[in-house]
């Protein structure tokens, strides 16, 4: 196993260049929140808005949208029409990523349109950042494995391995997703204490940063915004995962650091993910 660290992600930073705009930055369409689950969605948002990329769109209900422009004003909103994700957002083509997942409840409705999702995503070739409800509904799917669209991202703890591969020991269900990643062409992240990162190589990295005071309802819906931001800024799969676990975690350590493991929030996170790109600049400008 390799171990993520500011050596191994140094090298993998890309460069904004000074005659740049918006749009050479990437756009995500992130689809999250419901009428019962606002947060979620201004979390991944909000991760989202930290990562560098140059456009974030969100799809949620009219409650979790309000919530979210209220936070953050440079989101741009695409409405639902129903309290929960029902509908697929028109000209899914201008969109280089889409992160689907964090509180999104699971009505009957949601499945149809996600079932939807898988499809028009496949057929126009955008890669999806999949976690949460969006693994749960996976599950449920016959042969849910080839509806992966290539160079995807899964994001799952323990819990939700075990929705997707339910038969066998923990043990087994971690050889299934280095197999899946192989299969599919996918990354998946195994969340948890030392994350891992399954590549499609077949190989795996170890993250090293982060510890209990994540362990925090939102946290995960924070690493999904960001990682879905790196994907669309550009960084591919394998390196977008790689430097979301790493900065959430070294995020997550610096608060512990200021404020204790049990005194602070994933809204707390979000305003912190600054600090691991920061790190990694100076400590590559140290290195030149």
């Amino acid at each position: 196993m390799t171990v993520i660290d500011a050596s191994y992600l140094r090298p993998r930073l890309l460069q904004r260049e000074n005659d740049t705009h918006k749009r050479h930055y990437g756009h995500l369409l992130i689809i999250a929140g419901c009428e019962r689950m606002p947060g979620a969605a201004v979390l991944a948002t909000g991760a989202a808005l930290q990562s560098g990329c140059g456009l974030v769109t969100l799809h949620s209900t009219e409650r979790a949208l309000q919530a979210t422009v209220n936070s953050y004003p440079s989101a741009m909103l695409s409405e639902e029409a129903d309290e929960h994700f029902s509908s697929v957002p028109e000209n899914l083509r201008k969109y280089a990523v889409i992160a689907v997942g964090p509180g999104l409840g699971r009505e009957p409705g949601t499945m149809n349109a996600f079932m939807d999702l898988l499809a028009m995503a496949n057929e126009k070739k955008i890669p999806l950042v999949l976690d949460a409800d969006a693994l749960t509904s996976l599950s449920v799917i016959a042969d849910w494995q080839d509806l992966i669209p290539e160079g995807s991202v899964l994001t799952p703890h323990m819990g939700e391995l075990r929705r997707l591969f339910p038969h066998g020991s923990d043990e087994t269900r971690i050889l299934l997703a280095r197999e899946l990643c192989v299969y599919s062409n996918c990354t998946l992240v195994m969340k948890g204490y030392q994350t891992k990162v399954f590549l499609p190589s077949g190989s795996c990295l170890v993250n090293q940063t982060g510890g209990p005071g994540l362990a925090k309802g939102g946290s995960g819906d924070v690493l999904t915004g960001l990682v879905g931001g790196l994907l669309a800024r550009g960084y591919s799969p394998e390196d977008a995962a790689a430097l979301g676990v790493w900065i959430h975690g070294y995020a997550g350590d610096c608060l512990t650091a200021e404020r204790t493991a049990e005194a602070f929030s994933s809204r707390d996170l979000v305003d912190y993910l600054w600090k691991g790109f920061k790190e990694l600049i100076n400590t590559q400008s140290l290195s030149r």
